[in-house]
């Protein structure tokens, strides 16, 4: 019976760090974006009278947990 071994190349190990490390820059890059973005609706929100926010149905000091509700259920 014979067997076959299949054996990575050397420098796989140094290939998946780099990868690593570029996937863990696009993560962030991600998350920054995304924070960013909310940052614009939060300031848009944060400029308007209580009673056009009690229109929405947001409390002042609700506004950050509104835009970000579906990332934190609260």
């Amino acid at each position: 019976m014979a067997t076959q071994t299949i054996s990575a190349p050397r420098n796989m190990a140094i290939r998946e760090k780099v990868d690593a490390f570029f996937a863990s820059i696009g993560q962030g890059m991600n998350a920054y974006m995304e924070r960013r973005s909310r940052m614009d609706q939060i300031t848009r929100l944060e400029a308007k009278s209580d009673d056009e926010l009690a229109k929405m149905g947001i409390q002042r000091d609700r506004i950050v947990q509104h835009v970000f509700r579906d990332l934190f259920y609260v």
